[in-house]
């Protein structure tokens, strides 16, 4: 099987505020059906762009985002047998948090 990045940009998932506990539980309810289907590797949100840090090649740290365009807001790694799996995997994601969903195979590594 091969693993799948399915994420949202930072901002993406536009809605109003008293709907977040129903599209909190229907994301949920999506990772719940990857579990049972025994395909979900991993899933998590991320903080605003504002709270990470970028180390250089030097080894120096900047607090803050670099200027860009978008910023991963919230991610999940799948492990399925094609890329179709993972466009269906992720149309249920787009539904359930309201947003569209990128997804990016991992790149096989037969050294690790």
């Amino acid at each position: 099987m091969t693993r799948y990045l399915i994420s949202f940009d930072d901002g993406a998932m536009t809605f109003p505020e008293e709907d977040l506990p129903a599209v909190a539980e229907a994301a949920h309810a999506v990772t719940r059906e990857a579990k049972d289907a025994g395909v979900w590797v991993f899933a998590g949100g991320l903080p605003s762009p504002e709270e990470m840090s970028v180390v250089a090649t030097d080894g120096t740290v900047t607090d803050g985002a670099p200027e860009r365009k978008a910023y991963i807001g919230g991610l999940t790694i799948l492990d399925v047998p094609s890329r179709e799996e993972a466009l269906k995997w992720a149309a249920k994601f787009a539904v359930a948090c309201r947003c569209a969903q990128e997804v990016r195979e991992f790149l096989y590594d037969p050294t690790v």
